[in-house]
């Protein structure tokens, strides 16, 4: 049963029109008779179908139109042309930094942005320890919110938004948030989420990520479809080979192909860098350890590394 479905999506953004500009400076350009209003295509042509339980990710650099994407299947912006559908509710986690009041301490704005995302003042008041833990912000609870970090702002942000339900769940780099550690946790939380038959969209730099959590992937590049494939792995090996070698934008499964195989060669060989230069530091290592501080190794072992 289908969930997303994208036929011949584009949309385009005014350039320089009034709306753009501001009053004063309309009036300027009409006067100097410079006043030029130009087409930007966002996206162009795109055109994909999701399954139920399906995880898309996209892919490709800033610009690519990625993010415009997942707004209008949001419904947040309204495409130029093209129809999308979409089979069940959407939750869409966009912009986790949006929605606080510096001015409010955390409990408050925990309160606030569940508001705002649509949850009862019931359901917070049960969450609530739960949000606050999985953000690990326990000490935190009265500070106002222009006094915590960066990464603190996002872990509690994530840790409210990811207490949805939904039948399709958007993604935008919503997985980069916080430290190591944290990142690990959101991660298990989005697949707990997504084993429960959600349908996923996630939108990442991190290409890791794709190849781990998703089925489908989409590459775009300017706005235009680059290719919307099942091969997860053969696609991101050829993005990654695409950023480093920066070759022309691959056109065919053959392209794809010959790129992502470039991709493993260069993959192979730095693993295998890595691995004589690991051998080659053992011994030096002991050799230096075996004159300033003999005491401290077996000299026997030692010697076996040696001979390595």
């Amino acid at each position: 049963m289908w969930a997303v479905s994208c036929e011949n999506v584009s949309i385009r953004y005014k350039v320089g029109d009034f709306k753009a500009i501001g009053l004063k400076e309309y009036v300027m350009r009409r006067l100097t008779n410079n006043y030029r209003v130009q087409d930007f295509w966002a996206d162009r042509d795109i055109s994909f179908t999701l399954e139920q339980g399906d995880m898309l990710g996209i892919i490709g650099p800033n610009g690519a139109g990625k993010s415009t994407l997942l707004k209008a299947i949001s419904g947040i912006l309204l495409p130029y042309s093209g129809t999308i559908r979409t089979n069940g509710k959407i939750a869409a986690l966009l912009e986790l930094g949006t929605g606080f009041d510096v001015d409010l301490t955390v409990t408050e704005n925990t309160y606030l942005r569940g508001a705002m995302l649509g949850y009862t003042e019931k359901f917070m008041k049960e969450k609530y320890d739960e949000i606050i833990a999985f953000a690990e912000l326990e000490d935190f609870q009265d500070y106002k919110f222009v006094q915590l970090s960066d990464g603190m702002k996002s872990r509690l942000a994530f840790s409210i938004a990811s207490l949805v339900d939904p039948d399709i769940l958007i993604l935008d780099e919503v997985l980069s948030v916080g430290d190591g550690a944290f990142r690990i946790k959101s991660g298990e939380r989005l697949k707990q989420i997504l084993n429960n038959g959600v349908t996923g969209i996630l939108v990442s730099h991190a290409v890791e990520q794709v190849r781990e959590l998703c089925n489908k992937v989409l590459w775009l590049d300017h706005g235009k479809q680059v290719t919307f494939s099942e091969d997860v792995e053969t696609v991101c090996n050829a993005y990654e080979e695409y950023l480093t070698a920066r070759t022309a934008l691959p056109s065919d499964p053959v392209d794809f192909v010959r790129l992502s195989d470039s991709y493993k060669f260069r993959a192979q060989r730095r693993a295998d860098i890595r691995t004589r230069e690991k051998k080659r530091d053992i011994p030096s290592a002991l050799s230096l350890l075996m004159e300033e501080a003999p005491e401290v190794i077996n000299n026997d072992q030692a010697m076996s590394y040696l001979d390595v």
